[in-house]
């Protein structure tokens, strides 16, 4: 039988929900506002099409939140929720690429071809052309677009770059990390390159702001020069709080008592972010956009444990199938919801966003067939019953098939070795290898990982290729039903098996040597010409281009270090 310590502490922790209080006038270290924004104006009317607004952040996790019992301050955030709509049954993807594809897409990765791990950054490989973007609707409905922030949705052509999905402007990085103030990213020894652009060219002058500065500084100066009375959304994807652990000394100060190095910065991210949200709110109001205006806010995926993040008490952490790498941080605060200052319990995912802000923005839904998204703002406005009714998070067939998975297991329908994960109304049911399985408390010991650490270790189910669990009861998954209960089992896999009909082989294509920044003026960028398209097979290995070229001799040798490579930066996907 499992072995379990549940101490006081998570009790501490599950009870000590709350939010700092919270002065709106005090300048922050991050403004670049000086006036005061508080002005009294008509009350919230959908006349017009609301200001939308999104912000992403990346890699926070679900503990990381006042209102969460966390240790780290977010009165910004925490009052942004409080005054509006909490979403505590709200669902992500667990690593970056996945969340921002369903974002943009309002599709599930097996329906465009991104179920495997993230778009690298030389792959030859993005967010498929086919795909009409949430922007692109929005533009449609008469609005302006503009991104800042992390793109990670690939690069390779030009067609690809933010600028060509659907956003009139763009202040931030192709690929999935970079330094907060050089704007460096390597993916791998000796392929390092600048990553830093504004629209389609290199930004080399933005060198040495801090990133989220620089981008709160670029939306407060997009809303200074947009007028109020056109409809605008804003995507604000921060790379906060990503590694590199980097701050302000200024911030790192508030948590010197902090003993454990990477939590004491990470938490200086943290509130950093969260006062960067305070500007672009103090900005909406400044430049009259608040009363009419939409704030989602979303993590992208759960917290890294051994970069600072904390998911406590959900099970697992990015890059996983378990709550902890799979339920987001999620709330949306806007003057036009009916009914405010609640927690809804209403089950969204990331898909979500698309058909609700299109439908917000009184888009044209119908030309755009198949989505799995459903318009949830019913749900979040009025407390209205949630349309949706089952999460797809996602089947994988290429992640390492687990050792003791098998088609028997599966009842002959389904082979429990392929890494798959579903959750139908209560019931979650996990397949395969789900991901690293402990329970973590937050890393607040000078020692971490020590012996306290061990202690929420599991402690049998090495063996196992299939879990169900009942969320609603068991959200910390604790208890493993899938012996007691093969009928649920059963059909959870019958919809998987279902899904699984409709997914498109995954685009997976190996790495070109071309994508080096050496042979792109030092930069990340686009590579290949408009000529260079490349179709990939299911295996994920590329098809032979049109266009044929010679056999590239150092393929074996560059094969060999994309693996290598991929074990020893695992840790920063």
């Amino acid at each position: 039988m499992a072995v379990y310590a549940l101490t006081g502490f998570s009790l501490v922790s599950l009870l000590s929900f709350g939010y700092l209080s919270w002065d709106w006038m005090k300048p922050s270290l991050v403004a670049d506002v000086t006036t005061d924004p508080m002005e009294k104006s008509l009350p919230p009317t959908f006349a017009r099409p609301p200001h939308i607004v999104f912000i992403l952040t990346d890699d926070q996790g679900y503990h990381d939140i006042g209102y969460h019992g966390s240790d780290i301050q977010t009165p910004t955030l925490d009052r942004l929720a409080a005054e509006g709509v909490k979403l505590e049954n709200y669902y992500i993807q667990p690593i970056c690429t996945p969340s921002r594809s369903q974002l943009i897409t309002g599709r599930y990765q097996i329906h465009t071809g991104l179920q495997h791990s993230i778009i690298r950054p030389r792959q030859p490989n993005c967010l498929p052309l086919d795909q009409v973007t949430l922007p692109q609707k929005l533009q449609e409905a008469g609005y302006s677009t503009h991104m800042v922030g992390k793109w990670h949705l690939g690069f390779y052509k030009k067609e690809c770059l933010p600028t060509r999905r659907g956003f009139d402007t763009f202040l931030g990085s192709l690929t999935g990390n970079v330094d907060y103030y050089t704007y460096d990213n390597c993916d791998g020894p000796g392929v390092c390159g600048y990553d830093l652009h504004e629209g389609e060219d290199v930004a080399w002058d933005q060198s040495g702001k801090y990133s989220t500065f620089l981008y709160t500084q670029r939306v407060s100066k997009i809303l200074a020069s947009h007028s109020p009375k056109e409809p605008i959304f804003i995507y604000v994807a921060f790379q906060a709080v990503h590694t590199p652990l980097q701050s302000p000394k200024e911030y790192i100060y508030r948590y010197r008592s902090m003993g454990n190095v990477a939590r004491r910065k990470y938490a200086a991210m943290v509130t950093c972010m969260d006062e960067a949200v305070k500007n672009i709110t103090w900005a909406l109001k400044k430049y009259g956009y608040y009363d009419n205006s939409v704030i989602v806010f979303s993590t992208d995926n759960g917290g890294q444990t051994f970069s600072g993040g904390s998911n406590w008490p959900l099970r697992g952490r990015k890059g996983t199938y378990w709550e902890g790498g799979v339920r987001g941080i999620g709330f949306v605060h806007s003057p036009l919801i009916k009914h405010k200052r609640r927690t809804s319990w209403a089950l969204v995912h990331i898909t979500d966003w698309y058909p609700t802000l299109v439908s917000l923005a009184r888009g044209n839904l119908s030309n755009v067939p198949g989505l799995d998204g459903y318009n949830v703002w019913p749900a979040i406005s009025e407390g209205k019953e949630s349309p949706r009714t089952e999460i797809l998070h996602n089947i994988d067939p290429l992640y390492n098939h687990a050792k003791y998975g098998s088609l028997e297991d599966g009842f002959g329908i389904w082979n429990t070795a392929v890494q798959a994960s579903i959750r139908v109304g209560e019931w979650k049911l996990l397949t395969g290898d789900p991901g690293y399985s402990d329970w973590i408390p937050p890393q607040t010991l000078t020692n971490f990982p020590g012996s306290w650490w061990n202690l929420e270790r599991l402690t049998d189910g090495l063996r196992k290729s299939v879990w169900l669990f009942n969320i609603t009861a068991d959200p910390y998954e604790r208890y493993d039903l899938s012996d007691q209960r093969p009928d649920v089992v059963r059909t959870l896999l019958m919809r998987l098996v279902h899904y699984n009909r409709t997914a498109i082989p995954v685009r997976y294509p190996a790495e070109n040597p071309r994508a080096h920044p050496d042979f792109n003026g030092g930069a990340w960028g686009p590579w290949a010409s408009e000529d260079d398209g490349e179709e990939w097979e299911g295996g994920g290995e590329p098809l032979k281009s049109r266009n044929k070229k010679k056999k590239c001799k150092i393929c074996k040798l560059r094969s060999f270090f994309r693996k290598l490579n991929t074990r020893l930066m695992s840790n920063r996907i």
